[in-house]
């Protein structure tokens, strides 16, 4: 670790050398820092154990001669789960019950470069928001028009890109812990990094040029807004989330016509995904019965009394 820190503070005072001198250099070692996943969580080396007694099948479509691969349970209308950045689709297992529950079609996926999927077009340690949106894409061509698309995360930007591209289409949508989207990461790693206008101008347009899209453009609440007609959407988020901001989730909600907040305290980024509450809430907005008597869209929630940090409520 002490190692590590020392390389690290190393790498970013020639960053820094380099952000003066050379901002064209600067942009592309952080493109490289952007653009890279983290370590992947451990991911079991056979697809589909511990998902065996819920009676799924594992499935394999090509995005561009790319393996993208992922499992299908149950039948009936179906239903995406989208993982997020790094991720990988059992961490979105724990919905699949849940879901099958209300009579379901569950499909997950891993996007490429993640899980049990084959590189994408950048190699195993590099992806972007487009290509796990085009990965969703390829899952899509092969099931179906989605009763709900539920995503995770940086997912929620992939989901809405495919969905205003209309490489994909819904009748509801469920984001959990969505990001904001690429110009709020940009101004973070920007204050993270401390680069200067210059290295910003060469990163965004490398940035461009990889995506094929504006960075002005990948933004979650923009993106919502360009749907038409808006599939009715349901936003899940945790007051206690250190990655993405629940206060950016209250503000889509409030400019997406009859959107609802579902605001739990104490499960963060990840651990909301598992949460019994949680699941039977989407499962319900899928199936298309009321969530909560008390729910209502648009209004800002309010923190959960101390002493009840697992319990669920709505705003």
């Amino acid at each position: 670790m002490i190692v590590r820190a020392i390389l690290f503070a190393g790498s970013r005072l020639t960053f820094r050398a380099a952000d003066l001198a050379s901002p064209g250099v600067a942009a592309a070692w952080a493109e490289r820092w952007w653009f890279r996943l983290a370590p992947p969580a451990q991911v079991d080396p056979s697809p589909g154990k511990g998902t065996r007694e819920l009676l799924g099948g594992t499935f394999e479509v090509r995005r561009r001669g790319r393996a993208v691969r992922g499992w299908a349970w149950g039948e009936g209308p179906v239903v995406y789960l989208v993982h997020g950045w790094s991720g990988h689709a059992e961490q979105l297992r724990p919905l699949v019950r849940h879901l099958l529950d209300q009579g379901l079609q569950v499909v997950a996926f891993d996007g490429l470069s993640h899980g049990h999927s084959d590189p994408g077009a950048h190699g195993r340690d590099s992806s972007d928001a487009v290509e796990l949106g085009r990965s969703l894409d390829a899952v899509a061509a092969r099931f179906g028009p989605a009763r709900a698309v539920v995503a995770h995360s940086m997912g929620a930007l992939s989901t809405l890109l495919a969905l205003r591209d209309g490489w994909l289409s819904t009748e509801r949508l469920v984001l959990i812990a969505p990001v904001e989207g690429v110009p709020d990461f940009l101004r973070r790693f920007r204050d993270r990094l401390r680069f200067g206008r210059r290295t910003e101008r060469h990163l965004v347009a490398r940035a461009e040029r990889r995506t094929g899209y504006p960075v002005a453009e990948l933004d979650v609440a923009r993106l919502g807004a360009q749907l038409d007609p808006r599939p009715p959407l349901l936003v899940v988020h945790d007051l206690d989330d250190r990655e993405t901001a629940h206060s950016g989730s209250a503000r889509l909600v409030t400019h997406w016509p009859g959107a609802r907040l579902y605001t739990t305290a104490g499960l963060g980024h990840r651990r909301i995904l598992a949460d019994a509450a949680v699941g039977g809430a989407v499962a319900r907005f899928a199936a298309r019965l009321p969530v909560e008597a008390s729910l209502h869209g648009g209004e800002r929630p309010q923190p959960l009394p101390e002493g009840r940090g697992r319990e669920s409520s709505v705003a």
